[in-house]
Formats: C-alpha cells, structure tokens, sequence
C-alpha cells in the first residue's frame, strides 16, 4: 500500500509544482501525466499478468521456476517499453493537436509528453521487480524504494522546474525530465537491492536465462488481457479528461486537482486489490479454493477502514488539501463540490476494484478482460453524454465513478461466486 502511494506521489509531485507556475500548466500536466500513465498501464498490466504467475509458483513451492518467468517476463516488456516510447514520440503531438481545444494546453502538455515517455524504459523495467516482489509476498521491500523515489522527484523538480542549483528554470518540461530521472533512480534501487538482500539461488535470479518462446507465450497467454484491459481503461479515462478540458481550461485544471486528492485514496485501494489478486493465486496454488471468498470479504473490510475515514476527512477539509497543489485562489475555491461527489463514489470503488482484481486472480483474465470491455463502453459512453451533450458542472461529470464501479462489482461478484475459476491452471 506504502508502495503504491509513492508511486502515485511522483505525479502528485509534478502537479504541485505546476499549480505553481500556471493555470494551463496545470491542466496540461493533468493531460500529460494520464497520457503517460495510459501507456505505464500497458506495462503494469503485464506486470500483473506475470505476477499472477510468479504468485502460483510460489504458493505451489516451485520457487526456482520464478526467476525464469521474471526473466523471460523482463525480455517482453522491455521490447513493449521501447515500441510504446517510439510510436508516443511519433504520434503524440498530432494527437493532442487533435483531441485538445486549447492551443495553449495542447502546447504545454507536448513539452511535457516528450520528456516524459523516455520513463517508460526504467518504470516497465520496475515493474516486473515488482511483480516478482508482490508475488512473492515480499511487499515490504517496496516501501524503501518508493520512498527514495518520490524524495528524488521532489529534488529533481525544484531543481529543474524553478532552475535552482544554476540550471535553467524548464516548468513543465523539467517537472518531466525529474519524473524520468526519479524512476532511473527506483530502477537502480532495485537492481542492487535484489543483488545483495535477496536469496537468488532460491527463486532462481542467480542465472540469466535465454529468451524462450515457449515460456514467453506461456506469460503473454496470461499477460496479454492485463495488459491490453489496463491500457484500454486508461484510455477511457484519458478520454473523460479530454472531455473535460472541452469544458474549458478552469474545469480540467479543477479535475486534474481533485484528481490528485483523490488518487490517494485509490492508490490504497489499488493496494489492496493487487494484494488480494496475489493472494487468491496463492491459494489456488495452494489447493485452498474455499479460502478466496472469504479473503476477499476481509480484504474489503480492510480496505474500507483506510478509505471511509480519509473520504470523511477530504469532504471536511477539501480546500486545504487543494492547498498542496495550487496557490490559486480560483482554483483552490471550487474544488469542494467536485471532492464531495468524488467520496460518496468510495462506497463502490472499493467492492468493485477488488471483487475485479480477484477475477484477474483466478487466471482468468480473458473473463476480466471481458468484463472490464463492456463496463468501459458504458462509461464512455456516460462520460462523453454529461460533458460534450449536457456540458454539466465539473462535480457532478465525477458521477461517471459511481457508474463504473456498481457495474463492474456486480458483475465480478457474479463471476466469483459462480466458482467456475476454481480448477483453472496457469
């Protein structure tokens, strides 16, 4: 969980010190930032693909077997790495071009885009460490490398986006070459941590295996719907960003706000669906079926007592938590409405993000990915009805969360509780 919310502070970072030079930088990093993460998603995506597999070897006792799934899981998503940053460096600009209405933010996020991208080499790479981490149920070895993380990003951004240190003040851009040079950071973490604290021999890290097209097809079979599901949901929300900057520059620099209040919250809840994930692997491995159901109850419970107090806690004090990421009075002011509509949708994202993340646990991702597939049609299709046809207050555009997570946690508990999962072998 300590993980996953340093994680999400390297963006929350970046957009603290855009609130600081502008309106438009702001709503630019907003565009910028999820752009990114649409195609992070896509190496996450994998990432847990192969974790789910790492997972199963571990509950079944084959530790040995794990090094060569995460070598052989390192060589695909490293290729994926490096074709994303290629086409992102070709056809980024058009898009945007495209998509966004205001020149000026258009501008603004392509100065961002184009230093950013080249993160995706060591934030894939970090990835799979730590899929072999979370899969073997060694989650407190990320909490060191996120805090160094997010303590580099914090330098890097004040030196590079206010030019400190005699460099050249960059705002936007530098905000995202400290973001590149931050996950470098993690990356050179978690190689040398792995090196000389962990015990290789015993999940066979100690031999580089050849690239092996039976065992990459064996990973990709399992993979590939993670990959493709994570990178398709990100793109719808990156699609309900664009809606709102069609709303104007002041909304989307108000989402892209609320949007780093709220990530906070979800980073815990996405800490624990990937936990829960993790561990209804391990118990299929394990020959223990019975166990999931009523894990991944406790599991909810668990992930309500963090997320209902922090909802209470953000409606009281919503403009002091805007606070941290703007000195804008305008913007600062109006953030309340969007903050309250945002904490009543945590009644659903909680059920509905773990109850899916355990379907993806079961090894059936192709079923996941077909549940996510037809939610996100809906939610696209709400998205752009409330704000391209109804041109609604910002606030109540985040209705769009209540939507999706009622519909995907009826329909993953409708699955698990069917139990046709429970023979499944990967």
């Amino acid at each position: 969980m300590i993980c996953l919310l340093m994680e999400q502070l390297i963006g929350m970072t970046d957009t603290a010190f855009m609130g600081r030079v502008g309106e438009v930088e702001l709503g630019a990093s907003a565009i910028g930032s999820v752009f990114y993460m649409m195609i992070f998603m896509m190496g996450f995506g994998f990432s847990i693909g192969s974790q789910i597999i790492i997972a199963r070897r571990n509950g079944e006792g084959n530790y040995g077997e794990i090094g060569n799934v995460f070598f052989q899981g390192m060589y695909i998503i490293l290729a994926i790495a490096l074709a994303m940053l290629g086409l992102s460096l070709l056809f980024s600009g058009r898009l945007l071009d495209i998509a966004v209405s205001s020149p000026e933010v258009a501008s603004a996020a392509k100065d961002y885009i184009k230093y950013r991208v080249f993160g995706l080499i060591f934030s894939f790479a970090a990835a799979m460490f730590r899929a072999f981490f979370v899969g073997t149920t060694q989650t407190k070895t990320l909490t060191l490398n996120s805090i160094v993380m997010v303590l580099s990003n914090v330098l890097f951004n004040w030196i590079l986006v206010f030019g400190k240190l005699g460099l050249p003040a960059m705002g936007i851009s530098g905000a995202a070459i400290g973001s590149v040079l931050a996950e470098a950071v993690s990356l050179a973490f978690f190689i040398i941590y792995t090196k000389y604290r962990i015990n290789c021999r015993k999940y066979g890290l100690d031999t580089v295996y050849k690239p092996s097209a039976a065992m990459q097809g064996n990973i990709l079979k399992i993979s590939f719907w993670t990959m493709i599901q994570n990178f398709i949901s990100f793109s719808t929300w990156f699609a309900f960003i664009i809606f709102v900057e069609h709303l104007g520059e002041h909304p989307l620099a108000i989402t892209n706000i609320v949007r780093n209040i709220a990530s906070i919250v979800f980073m815990i809840i996405t800490a624990f669906s990937s936990t829960c994930s993790s561990i209804t692997s391990n118990l299929i491995g394990a020959a223990r079926q019975e166990e999931v159901m009523p894990t991944i109850k406790r599991i909810i419970g668990m992930a309500y007592m963090f997320a209902i107090p922090l909802a209470i806690l953000f409606s009281a004090f919503p403009q002091t938590f805007a606070r941290i990421y703007t000195n804008i009075p305008s913007l600062y002011e109006a953030v309340a409405p969007s903050v309250w509509v945002f904490c009543t949708s945590l009644l659903f994202t909680v059920p509905g993000n773990i109850l899916f993340q355990s379907v993806s646990g079961t090894g059936n991702t192709r079923k996941a990915f077909a549940l996510e597939i037809g939610t996100l049609a809906v939610y696209l299709a709400y998205s752009a009805f409330v704000t391209l046809q109804l041109h609604l207050d910002v606030s109540l555009c985040w209705t769009t969360e209540h939507v999706y997570y009622i519909l995907i946690g009826i329909l993953s508990y409708s699955y698990i509780r069917k139990g046709k999962w429970a023979g499944k072998r990967v």
